[in-house]
């Protein structure tokens, strides 16, 4: 029998819904927790809750934390998997954090649920255990991490968030899933052919991710830049692209050597320097903006904040986000 290391974070999965208001909140204890002897038959679990809170309370210091307990965890030969409970507003941040930084290649899988442990439909112990027997598989082995919700298993590099409250929320744009999870059997079909990992100790730096819309100008850009922050990313027009009014912050902000990445704001698809009118890609391209292969903007801004650990030269941040 496999030994899978259960991390709890807290979440939608770890709370109940209160019968007359309907409103949704933490309990004093993790409802996950009394069905450990349910779980049994497919794991022997080992449990570790570092922190209990939402994921809107998530931040890169509770994304440490994870991956030093990952560490930590791995290296002992007892644990064959792990699965991480967490909050959905922000999993997909924290995974993401997860695959670039953690170096094991055990099965590790994050998971969480819509609805409330006591809600009518309630995804949160399916999709539990769905995680802790994806997490047993040796095919889940060197892939990464997983994100499994919904019958569907996705790669955190690719994975988001889609809907505010649908259980199945949880897609891949243009990829799809690797893999899904029936009843008899757990199914991968496709496998991830890129891997990239940063080795970092800790995380200092201040990167904002802000959105393009028509009319935008350069007050926004112009305050960041005042900010001192050590990285943008900024979520661009159509195929990458910016108002001609908001250039002259871009400039301020090159000017100060802040790297500035830049995504496309389109649910699929990339940012691509084509076009070469004022504002355009092929414009921005050529002032030194970083141009992101295929990563929404929240995890473009990950990976900035993990790459700066490692250099802040432009040219090389280039070759990093074109990868």
């Amino acid at each position: 029998m496999k030994r899978i290391l259960v991390i709890h974070t807290g979440g939608t999965i770890a709370m109940q819904e209160d019968s007359e208001t309907g409103a949704v909140s933490p309990g004093r204890d993790n409802p996950l927790l009394i069905h450990t002897e349910q779980i049994s038959k497919f794991a022997q679990l080992s449990i570790r809750q570092p922190f209990h809170l939402p994921s809107p309370h998530i931040t890169i210091s509770e994304m440490m934390e994870l991956k030093n307990v990952i560490d930590e965890e791995s290296k002992k030969q007892h644990t064959d998997g792990i699965v991480i409970t967490h909050g959905t507003d922000t999993l997909e941040e924290t995974a993401y954090f997860l695959d670039l930084t953690v170096h094991s290649d055990i099965p590790i899988v994050v998971t969480g649920a819509m609805r409330s442990s006591n809600e009518i439909g309630s995804d949160g112990l399916y999709n539990y255990i769905s995680s802790i027997r994806v997490a047993c598989t040796t095919e889940a082995k060197g892939k990464g991490v997983l994100v499994v919700l919904n019958d569907e298993i996705h790669t955190a590099m690719n994975v988001t968030k889609t809907h505010a409250s649908n259980v199945s929320t949880f897609q891949s744009p243009q990829y799809g899933p690797i893999g899904i999870v029936t009843k008899q059997a757990i199914i991968f079909h496709h496998q991830p052919t890129y891997k990239e990992k940063y080795d970092i100790h800790t995380l200092t730096k201040n990167v904002v991710l802000i959105k393009a819309y028509a009319g935008m100008n350069s007050d926004l850009l112009s305050a960041i830049n005042d900010m001192k922050v050590d990285g943008v990313v900024i979520e661009g027009l159509g195929q990458g692209n910016l108002p001609p009014a908001a250039m002259t912050g871009v400039e301020k902000l090159i000017h100060s050597n802040i790297p500035i990445v830049l995504v496309s704001r389109c649910f699929n698809g990339i940012a691509q320097d084509i076009y070469s009118y004022q504002g355009g890609g092929k414009q921005l391209k050529d002032m030194g903006v970083i141009f992101c292969n295929g990563l929404n903007g929240q995890k473009a801004r990950i990976k900035l904040l993990v790459a700066l650990t490692q250099t802040n030269d432009i040219k090389k941040l280039n070759e990093l986000f074109s990868k």
